[in-house]
């Protein structure tokens, strides 16, 4: 089974407002960056937004190891979803889980493949995470400018 790094990041001008979403997978030597926007949403619909779109590129099951500075999409998706995918997609406290769509999305995607979450610090020392934070905020101010 191939071994991938995917490192994502989601970025949003107002909290709504205008967001930008972007990943960089590596494969060996190879590296992809890719990235999108979108005139109306959140920061947390940008970085679910981030991995989705990461993992729907890979064509064949792999080991992944996506790394994220996203605590929401981390815990989502180690710690939240079993409960909520048991109450019907509910929370604790009886309410719609928010961005259901992309949470059931991202679940039949990590389900092909073996993926290890990792979270780091964001605006640290992770050259690519920086880089998907610099993607993202170009997405979302409509200005991309690729290395």
């Amino acid at each position: 089974m191939k071994k991938v790094q995917l490192i994502t990041d989601g970025s949003c001008i107002g909290n709504p407002g205008r967001g930008g979403w972007a990943c960089v997978l590596r494969f060996g030597e190879h590296v992809k960056e890719m990235y999108g926007s979108s005139q109306q949403t959140t920061n947390n619909r940008m970085e679910l937004t981030a991995a989705l779109e990461g993992l729907r590129t890979l064509n064949e099951r792999c080991e992944v190891d996506l790394v994220t500075d996203s605590e929401y999409l981390r815990n989502g998706m180690t710690k939240w979803m079993a409960n909520w995918k048991r109450r019907g997609w509910m929370t604790a406290e009886k309410k719609p889980v928010i961005n259901r769509d992309l949470w059931e999305a991202l679940d039949q995607e990590v389900a092909r493949h073996e993926v290890k979450w990792v979270w780091t610090r964001g605006h640290a020392s992770h050259d690519d995470n920086n880089r998907a934070d610099e993607l993202a905020n170009a997405a979302a101010r409509g200005q991309l400018q690729q290395r």
